[in-house]
C-alpha cells in the first residue's frame, strides 16, 4: 500500500478527471491519497471529495495566498475544525523566494499554527528558503502536532531540526530530477521512520502531467537509494503515516 501524501485532486487537471486518475494509482499499488487546499476558494470542493482512497484532507491558506487572508477566514477555518475532525491544517508555511511580504506570511501562518495545535491537528508545510523562521516560530508557539514538510530540499540538518519537532519529511516529484542531490540525499540518509511519499500533483512536472501513480516512480527510486525493497519501503511509510495520524 503506498499513499501520496500531497496531491492536489481539485486542480482543474485533475479534478475533472478524478475517477480516471484515482484508478491509475491503483493499478500502480497507490490506494492512498491526501488532499491539501491553497485558497479558501479551495475549502468547500475539498471538504466535498468522498474518494474512499482519500486518507485526509488539510485546511488553509498557502503562504502565495496570505494576503487574501481575512478577518472572517480564521473563524471560518475554526469552524470547519470543529466540524470536521479528521482534517489537517495545511497547505501553510513560508515560502521568501515569493513576492507576498514575509511578514503577511509569518502572520497568516502564526495563526494558522496555533488554531492546529488548539485542535490537535498536524500540519501540512511548504517551506521555501525559510526553514530557520519556521522552526524558529513552531518552537516559540509551542506546536507539538507535527506533520509533513512537504517537498522537502533541504540540507539533512534542516530535515533533522523539523524531525525533532515530531514532523516527517516528504520526499517527491523533485526525486524524479537525477540533478536534484539534496533531495537523493535526504531519500537515502535520512531515518526510515522519518519520510513519507508524495507527488504534488499536477504540479512539479510542467513537462509531464502529474498524478499520485507517479509515487510508485518515487517509492521506486527511494527503495533503491536505501538498498530495500518497494514493500519494506510501502510498510514503513505507512507506519510513519499512521503515527502522524495518532498525535
Amino acid at each position: 500500500m503506498l499513499t501520496d501524501t500531497h496531491c492536489h485532486l481539485i486542480a482543474p487537471e485533475l479534478r475533472f478527471r478524478l475517477p480516471e486518475i484515482v484508478a491509475q494509482a491503483a493499478a500502480v499499488g497507490v490506494t492512498g491519497l491526501v488532499v491539501p487546499s491553497v485558497t479558501v476558494g479551495d475549502w468547500n470542493a475539498i471538504l466535498q471529495l468522498r474518494q474512499p482512497e482519500i486518507r485526509a484532507v488539510a485546511i488553509g491558506v498557502h503562504p502565495w495566498f496570505a494576503d487574501e487572508w481575512r478577518q472572517e477566514t480564521e473563524g471560518s477555518l475554526k469552524q470547519i475544525l470543529q466540524q470536521n475532525a479528521n482534517a489537517w491544517v495545511g497547505e501553510i508555511g513560508l515560502d521568501f523566494l515569493h513576492d507576498t511580504p514575509r511578514e503577511t506570511q509569518v502572520s497568516v501562518f502564526r495563526l494558522q499554527l496555533q488554531l492546529a495545535q488548539q485542535f490537535s491537528r498536524p500540519i501540512i508545510v511548504h517551506n521555501v528558503k525559510a526553514s530557520a523562521t519556521l522552526a524558529d516560530i513552531i518552537r516559540a508557539e509551542k506546536f507539538t502536532c507535527g506533520g509533513i514538510i512537504h517537498a522537502f530540499s533541504g540540507s539533512l540538518e534542516e530535515a533533522r531540526v523539523f524531525i525533532r519537532h515530531g514532523f516527517k519529511i516528504g520526499i517527491g516529484s523533485l526525486l524524479l530530477n537525477p540533478r536534484a542531490k539534496k533531495v537523493r540525499m535526504a531519500a537515502q540518509s535520512l531515518p526510515l521512520n522519518s519520510i513519507v511519499l508524495e507527488t504534488d500533483s499536477p504540479y512539479m512536472q510542467p513537462e509531464n502531467r502529474n498524478t499520485p501513480a507517479n509515487i510508485r516512480r518515487i517509492a521506486e527510486i527511494v527503495a533503491d537509494l536505501r538498498g530495500i525493497s518497494v514493500q519494506d519501503l510501502a510498510a514503513a511509510c505507512e507506519e510513519n503515516w499512521c503515527n502522524l495520524m495518532a498525535k
